[in-house]
């Protein structure tokens, strides 16, 4: 009786040191095999397996009376500078309250006392607005200008909107809906709205608790020592099957509803494919089109401004790695082929040997970019991850063709990759940071953005596109506490999301990119910062902030499917390396950091007609033993031919391997510059924090300066500055001026057959291009002195919204019988006919005398809506440069 007593009590001895061991630890969270500590709160395992979770988010402090507001047309921020609001203090009387009379484009600024008392709870705020000055504008000029300098015609006004502080307002000024839209009852110009604010959302707080309540017996199943990674796997499980709809195929988030390309693409790539692969393929057919895959709604109207939808090829290659169908090969191969095809006409930039587009996943436009920048800027642009996406595919498509036995096919694509592999390590490569740029952008010219981008700077390992950098970008890509933020530094005065936002999926691919870089630890510190959110939270979030690790963002979500295979991935993808191959084969390679050692298992995996139990012991990432059916092997992986049950016991060298990671504090940097034209004087505001501005011509640094103007202009040039701290980091680049540029214009109007618009619209001697009016114009122009120009023309395009849809108009440019480039025409606001745009910048040679152009529409330039590609188009410009 004493022998078992003592045994026990030295189980149970051991069970408390092993609880109380420190898996990771840090400033700001510790991380248990039972718990998570961050200051107050605890996550922690129950026996049962549930977790328990006492979070609060900092963010639900009472707020105070004083409250921001600001007035949007056409849902846009245009009514006061950035970062520039109303200031009200709410004073209710009996639950209710009514602003002051505010008049719109006059900043107002309460002055009752009380500005710092706590506000009362559910209160109705009747907001009261005089939009008198804006409808002279309209009577007087036909248009009202606004701040930024844009003209919205009387034609183009669709209503007024509000946007502010306080829940539920918020200052997404691109997606503010029709409950916050303000009314005139009786004509008069003045414009109320009646809204409650400051009411309860649940989802701005923790549950207390999460428990099994679902069937997750038919999953991989997971037994860890460490009683926390085991609990917050089966909750993904948990959501996993939450998120599986009736029509088979994955949803999206708890507020997502439909598959979305490139969420259920890297969902897959991450661990998706093995959990469920048949919804994965049903997901993924899901998204495709006339043999193509498609664009989701993005901003400007979707592809081509967004052009990462080839993150389909990832995922339909990792099904096929792991299912061995040769049907699904063929067809991925056809899908995956003619949209590159598209691609390489529409998105890719021979200059670079880049491709453009908008940041892969980061399509918030003003949460990425300087807000100058339009859609056809972002169009112009090209972006770090994008470019890693587009050559991932171009090498999955090159081993496609080789499976397919096309030799001539498999050339070329592999060809390609090679050359823009080349391209991203030239245009992108940061020697002083010693990581990957964020993107290149401009107008006549390119700059860089030396910001890092997680996703990039993570896919440039993944892909083997670092090569004897690997260890540089896991090193010196800053990472916070919290985990590695989207981007580093941050724009200021913009709510977290993208921007000062951290994304379980981008941590889970930047964990595999240091586990692949053997950098144990950067992979330690980032699987705590997975493990802590999902704790915390009790679900796998969509995003948190990266300045504190709260989950209050200006946009989130419950189970967001690729958080959730985010966590399923760090099990299947790390901790077990687990990977397929071409030639039928399962592998393993673990990465168990030193802290995470202990035994796992993982039974129930069941890939193709094979069952799978595997036994890992130890820490490390090299293998000391492999025992397969209880004889040991020295190759480290199973056929997948056949039918079988495999027992594996892995048994690691238990050889720490350590790194380093650039830990940094979070950072805003400075503010853009607006800069203008005087005479022959460069004029910028002066920017709080700077210690210099960077001034550049033509795309090259002309010089540093202290002073905010610049005289003695080159004619024809262009010029943009930048703000620099006292750390060296840097501002956005202004908008890009041209001083005094020779503006070459030509009407289209006279050189169409039909002259008639099918919508409502005020410009002059605009024309309607579409699949049915005007496919094809020509026209010739003669010039005077021949050479290099750039060219852009004048458009209009109402068929949606500056954020979503799929109404992007394009349409081929020809110069003297020669294709020259495509035309890429964004959407501007939904039916803003009269709101007039630039397409994107086009380099061109010109000869002396008569020149002939032509625009037409070719098969490449359907968009993702494929009935409606419309656009009006006004003149053609051209400015000869130097």
């Amino acid at each position: 009786m004493k022998i078992l007593t003592f045994i026990i009590v030295l189980a149970s001895l051991i069970s408390c040191q092993n609880k109380s061991k420190t898996l990771y630890q840090n400033s700001d969270f510790s991380i248990y095999p039972n718990k998570v500590t961050q200051g107050p709160f605890v996550a922690e395992v129950q026996p049962d397996g549930s977790i328990t979770s006492n979070y609060k988010s900092p963010s639900n402090q009472p707020p105070q009376r004083t409250i921001e507001i600001k007035f949007s047309i056409n849902q846009k921020d245009n009514e006061l500078p950035f970062a520039t609001n109303h200031q009200i203090v709410v004073k209710p009387k009996n639950g209710q309250y009514t602003t002051p009379l505010i008049t719109f484009g006059k900043q107002f600024i309460d002055k009752e006392p009380g500005t710092h008392e706590a506000l009362e709870s559910d209160i109705s705020m009747t907001v009261k607005l005089d939009m008198n000055p804006v409808f002279q504008s309209f009577e007087k000029d036909g248009y009202y200008q606004d701040l930024n300098g844009h003209k919205i015609y009387k034609e183009d006004f669709k209503g007024v909107f509000l946007a502010g502080n306080i829940t539920p307002l918020n200052f997404d000024f691109e997606n503010l809906q029709e409950n916050v839209q303000l009314k005139d009852s009786n004509n008069d110009h003045i414009y109320e709205l009646t809204i409650d604010i400051n009411t309860f959302d649940p989802d701005r707080y923790v549950k207390p608790q999460w428990k099994l309540s679902k069937d997750i017996s038919n999953y991989p199943q997971l037994k860890s020592d460490h009683q926390l990674i085991e609990a917050l796997y089966n909750m993904a499980l948990e959501e996993t099957v939450l998120l599986s709809e009736q029509d088979g195929t994955f949803r999206t988030g708890a507020k997502w509803s439909g598959v979305w390309t490139r969420d259920v693409s890297y969902s897959i790539v991450l661990g998706m494919g093995m959990v469920d692969i048949q919804r994965a393929k049903k997901s993924l057919l899901k998204k495709t089109n006339r043999n193509r895959i498609i664009q989701d709604t993005g901003s400007g109207g979707a592809w081509p401004v967004s052009s990462d939808r080839t993150t389909w090829a990832m995922a339909a290659w990792e099904i096929y790695l792991i299912s061995g169908d040769p049907l699904w090969l063929d067809y991925c191969y056809q899908v995956i082929s003619n949209s590159v095809e598209d691609d390489r006409i529409v998105v890719f930039n021979p200059d670079y040997g880049l491709y453009r587009g908008e940041s892969s996943f980061l399509d918030w436009r003003i949460q990425t970019y300087p807000r100058w920048m339009d859609n056809v800027d972002i169009y112009s642009s090209m972006n770090l991850g994008t470019n890693l996406v587009h050559y991932r595919t171009l090498h999955i498509l090159s081993k496609m063709a080789e499976l397919q036995k096309q030799t001539v096919q498999a050339e070329k694509y592999a060809q390609w990759a090679a050359q823009l592999k080349e391209a991203i390590n030239q245009h992108f490569w940061n020697e002083e940071k010693g990581y990957y740029s964020q993107y290149l952008y401009g107008r006549n010219f390119t700059y860089h953005s030396p910001k890092s981008e997680a996703l990039g700077e993570s896919f440039s390992v993944l892909f083997d596109v670092a090569d004897d950098r690997k260890a540089s970008v896991i090193e010196n890509t800053p990472v916070l506490t919290w985990g590695i933020p989207c981007v580093y530094p941050q724009i200021p005065d913009i709510r977290p999301y993208h921007n000062n936002g951290i994304w379980p999926f981008v941590q889970s691919f930047w964990n595999m990119s240091a586990a692949k870089a053997a950098n144990e630890t950067a992979l330690e510190h980032g699987l705590s910062a997975l493990y802590r959110a999902s704790a915390m939270f009790l679900t796998n979030k969509e995003n948190m902030v990266a300045e504190n690790g709260d989950f209050i963002t200006a946009l989130n979500s419950d189970r967001q499917l690729w958080s959730v295979a985010g966590n399923l991935g760090m099990v299947y993808k790390i901790l077990f390396g687990i990977q397929f191959t071409p030639d039928n084969k399962i592998t393993f390679s673990p990465f168990i950091p030193q802290s995470y050692r202990g035994e796992m298992q993982l039974s129930n995996l069941k890939i193709r007609n094979k069952e799978f139990t595997i036994t890992i012991n130890g820490y490390g990432n090299q293998i000391k033993t492999f025992i397969l059916d209880g004889k040991e092997s020295a190759l480290h992986e199973v056929s997948l031919v056949g039918k079988a049950k495999h027992t594996i016991e892995i048994e690691m060298a238990n050889k720490t391997i350590g790194g380093r990671i650039n830990l940094v504090h979070n950072k805003f940097h400075l503010n853009t510059p607006q800069a203008h034209i005087q005479k022959n004087t460069l004029i910028w505001n002066k920017i709080d924090g700077a210690q210099a501005y960077e001034i550049f011509k033509n795309g090259q640094p002309l010089e540093t300066s202290k002073e905010n103007y610049i005289d003695q202009l080159i004619t024809n040039a262009e010029y943009t500055i930048r703000a620099i701290d006292k750390q060296g980091d840097m501002s956005f680049l202004s908008e890009p001026v041209l001083y005094s540029p020779e503006l070459i214009r030509t009407n289209i109007k006279p050189f169409t057959k039909d002259k008639g618009l099918t919508v409502d619209a005020s410009p002059k001697n605009f024309i309607e291009v579409s699949k049915t009016k005007n496919r094809t114009l020509e026209w010739t122009t003669s010039i005077t002195e021949p050479g290099h120009y750039k060219l852009y023309f004048e458009y209009a395009n109402g068929n949606g919204p500056w954020n979503t849809d799929n109404k992007c108009a394009i349409r081929t440019l020809w110069i003297n019988n020669t294709k020259v480039a495509p035309i890429i025409m964004a959407q501007r606001g939904l039916n803003e006919w009269a709101n007039i745009g630039h397409s994107n910048i086009i380099d061109v040679q010109l000869k002396k005398s008569k020149n002939t152009f032509k625009i037409s529409f070719e098969p490449e330039n359907e968009n993702m809506n494929f009935d409606n590609n419309k656009a009006l188009i006004g003149n053609m410009c051209m400015i000869k440069t130097e």
